[in-house]
């Protein structure tokens, strides 16, 4: 398994994309309400990316994805494609952002909470927001790749919810996906997994479901990823630096300046 050391040029490219990225979220913000369409919401965050930040949205025609975010809401895992549908009151909904400047990549998302939710809808959100954070607490130099997972998988354990399996964080720079795949549970493979040094860039994003880990890709679009039991899912993203001592969120937002991770 070949992972990329990034130089300390590629380093710096990767932090102005992952800037770039999160402020696509805090810019977005505002905007995500009942009563809006993802449509609207893809259309409002393409025209930031490409005319404000002069950079592009990685996911527009990647692998023939038709839109510029992924939108996943409720029981939608990932890969959600904006589209007609508004928002409503109650909905949860995932905004996925990735940027490319200067051809680097930065890859984040969050949740949004449409008004008034569910206690359940609540939960899993926060579930989701702490596995994200107790992941990337794991990252260091000299450590093992699956500590990452482990340290997740157990969180979600003790909240008696589950952790989708078919897919993981990834490996990014110049390349969109690419090595190593950073599972978010406990694969029994931990000693076999890389260890981390100094230089990688990789994604850090846990699926949390209510229900069952289980998922299902539809056969309508070939993209949308929804949970096998229909049960709520949630998922939080960063784009992480091992650094000498630690790591460095690249793409940190504004709103996060008090986050337990940074304490």
């Amino acid at each position: 398994m070949a992972i990329d050391i990034k130089s300390a040029d590629e380093i710096e490219k990767m932090r102005i994309a992952g800037r770039l990225a999160a402020q696509v979220l805090d810019m977005i913000t505002p905007h995500v309400k009942s009563g809006v369409s993802t449509d609207e919401l893809d259309t409002i965050c393409h025209d930031y990316i490409v005319n404000v930040q002069d950079a592009i949205p990685a996911p527009l025609n990647y692998h023939g994805f038709p839109k510029s975010i992924c939108t996943s809401i409720n029981n939608v895992v990932c890969h959600g494609i904006p589209g007609e549908k508004k928002l409503k009151k109650g909905d949860i909904v995932n905004i996925d952002i990735t940027v490319i400047k200067d051809a680097y990549h930065g890859d984040t998302s969050k949740m949004f909470i449409i008004g008034k939710s569910s206690v359940k809808a609540q939960r899993i959100c926060r579930i989701a927001q702490e596995c994200l954070y107790i992941g990337i607490e794991k990252v260091k130099p000299g450590i093992h790749l699956g500590e990452i997972g482990k340290a997740i998988g157990a969180h979600v354990i003790k909240n008696n919810c589950s952790i989708v399996r078919d897919y993981c964080g990834h490996g990014i720079g110049s390349t969109f996906h690419a090595e190593p795949q950073v599972v978010h549970y406990d694969d029994g493979n931990i000693a076999n997994s890389p260890i981390l040094e100094e230089g990688m860039t990789f994604t850090i994003e846990p699926m949390v479901n209510l229900g069952g880990f289980e998922v299902a890709t539809s056969t309508i679009d070939g993209w949308t990823v929804t949970t096998k039991d229909r049960s709520l899912s949630a998922q939080w993203e960063h784009t992480i630096l091992v650094t000498k001592s630690g790591y460095e969120i690249l793409t940190l937002r504004d709103e996060e300046a008090d986050a337990p991770v940074l304490k």
